[in-house]
C-alpha cells in the first residue's frame, strides 16, 4: 500500500491522464519522491520505468482506482450490517465443475480477498467488485462472487484451496462495512 496508494490517490484526483503533466509539470516527481525518498537525485523521477517498478512492488491484485480511493478514505465505508459469515474454497466438491470461476466470470486464485454475498445484500448496495471491510479481519476484500438464491444476510469469505482454514473458520457473525 505504501508505494502504490499516494500515486493512485493523485492520479484519481487529477483525473488520470496525461494532462496532469500540464497542470503541474513536477507531479510525477513529487509522487515518486513521495513513494521512493531514498531514490538517487540524479535518477529521473518522471520515468515511467521507475513509477513501474513502484506499482510492481505492491502485491496482490489492483482494484480499479475508484475503489483503491473508496479504500483508503474510510470515511466512503456509509454502510454497516451483521452478517452470518462462513468460508469456502476453489473445490469441485463444493461448486461446479469449474471452481476456479466465479458467478460473474471473474477468476479466483489462492491469495484473493474475495467474498461470496447473498442475493438479498446484492439489492443493498453489495454488487459486483465493491470493497468490503469485514470487522476482525485485516484488509479489504472485494465482492467477487454470489450466492445460491436460499441465503439471506450471509457471506462466504474466499480461502482458496486450504479446506482445513475454511473449516476452522467454521461459521460466525460478524460486522461488515461497505
Amino acid at each position: 500500500m505504501k508505494y502504490i496508494l499516494p500515486l493512485l490517490v493523485v492520479l484519481f484526483l487529477t483525473g488520470c491522464s496525461h494532462k496532469a503533466q500540464k497542470v503541474n509539470p513536477n507531479l510525477h516527481s513529487d509522487i515518486y519522491k513521495f513513494i521512493n525518498p531514498d531514490i538517487p537525485k540524479k535518477t529521473n523521477p518522471n520515468s515511467k520505468e521507475l513509477i513501474k517498478k513502484a506499482v510492481k512492488k505492491e502485491k496482490g491484485f489492483l482494484m480499479g482506482i475508484k475503489e483503491y480511493v473508496q479504500v483508503f478514505f474510510k470515511d466512503t465505508f456509509k454502510r454497516k450490517l451483521k452478517v452470518s459469515a462462513s468460508a469456502y474454497n476453489s473445490l469441485k466438491a463444493q461448486t461446479d465443475n469449474t471452481p476456479n470461476i466465479a458467478a460473474w466470470g471473474d477468476t479466483l486464485k489462492p491469495g484473493m480477498k474475495v467474498i461470496a454475498v447473498s442475493r438479498d445484500l446484492l439489492k443493498m448496495g453489495l454488487r459486483h467488485n465493491t470493497p468490503v471491510r469485514i470487522k476482525g479481519l485485516d484488509g479489504i476484500y472485494i465482492v467477487k462472487d454470489k450466492m445460491n438464491k436460499r441465503w439471506r444476510k450471509k457471506i462466504d469469505i474466499y480461502m482458496g484451496v486450504d479446506r482445513r482454514k475454511a473449516l476452522k473458520w467454521g461459521r460466525k457473525n460478524v460486522e461488515i462495512m461497505w
